[in-house]
């Protein structure tokens, strides 16, 4: 009675394996009904599609009309549409905003560089390193407390006339220098928030493995930290690119400042529509750079909290 039950019981297990067996290699076909619920969500897309673009173009041409229609459209497109005053402004303005990228560049490399090592120096924890750490803190208080356009004049019209042995008389370089004494300090604390993002057992984890404070710096926190911090740093470098356009107070001939000689000159603001639609020109790639990196983030983020 034993051995046939299990015979019985290796038999049906072959025969339960065999069909397994088949079943792994059956192909998968919907159902019917799968396939009308495909179907109508499909539909139901193109639909929706249609109906949002619909919307959009209506929405478009009843603002487009609405401010042709409006009482002052011919003096709105007589000093701000101008094309003719347009293209002929347009190559002057856009050298002035080759100073201000060149401005831009300059600035970001010396902010990030200067914003790191100050962020380095807040997180840690040396005794030695006291004061250091409480003149960052100093510095991070006080120049993000300052607006940006006073800051330029203080060190536009003030370090010139200190009359200092060294000090650069280039407009251009004493708005770089100010542009970069604010943007550090913004900088620096969006680097330590992110130093301060990695959890303390990633640290633990690198010491155990023989690691000093210095390499665990470098191979193990700096890497989470900086990946993290990369869209906000995006955000605060769409400002500082839009700043620049503030250096136009000392007089170099940037955009802005070309923009406003020739408004002046003609008593037209299609200039400044100039200077803006160069500005947007840039500012609006790295906006939806920095919302897609934002949106791989939370992704990364959820995927994690997942596991």
């Amino acid at each position: 009675m034993d051995v046939s039950t299990e015979d019985n019981g290796s038999g049906s297990s072959a025969e339960t394996g065999e069909s397994g067996d088949a079943d792994a290699h059956m192909e998968y076909r919907p159902s019917a009904g799968q396939l009308e619920r495909e179907r109508f969500r499909r539909s139901r897309k193109r639909r929706d599609q249609w109906i949002a673009t619909l919307c959009t173009v209506a929405f478009v041409v009843l603002v487009v009309v609405g401010m042709v229609a409006s009482p002052g459209w011919e003096r709105v497109h007589t000093y701000f549409l101008d094309y003719s005053e347009f293209t002929r402004t347009l190559p002057a303005i856009l050298r002035g905003f080759w100073l201000n990228v060149q401005m831009f560049l300059i600035a970001e490399v010396l902010i990030l560089v200067l914003g790191l090592l100050m962020a380095v120096v807040r997180v840690t924890r040396a005794p030695g390193l006291l004061p250091l750490r409480l003149a960052a803190t100093l510095y991070v208080d006080v120049f993000r407390g300052v607006p940006t356009l006073l800051l330029v004049f203080l060190v536009g019209f003030g370090l010139p006339a200190l009359q200092l042995q060294g000090t650069p008389s280039q407009p251009w370089v004493l708005g770089v220098i100010a542009l970069v004494l604010s943007y550090t300090a913004y900088v620096a604390e969006v680097f330590r928030a992110g130093l301060n993002s990695v959890h303390p057992a990633q640290r633990n984890a690198a010491r155990a493995l023989g690691l000093n404070e210095t390499q665990t710096l470098r191979h193990v926190i700096l890497p989470q930290a900086v990946r993290t911090v990369i869209p906000p740093l995006l955000n605060d470098f769409i400002s500082l690119q839009k700043d620049t356009a503030l250096v136009a107070v000392l007089g170099p001939l940037e955009a802005l400042r070309v923009a406003q000689i020739n408004a002046d000159y003609d008593f037209n603001y299609t200039p400044y529509l100039g200077a803006a639609l160069l500005f947007i020109a840039i500012t609006i790639p790295m906006t939806r750079y920095a919302d897609r990196l934002q949106r791989k983030v939370a992704q990364r983020t959820w995927a994690e909290a997942g596991r």
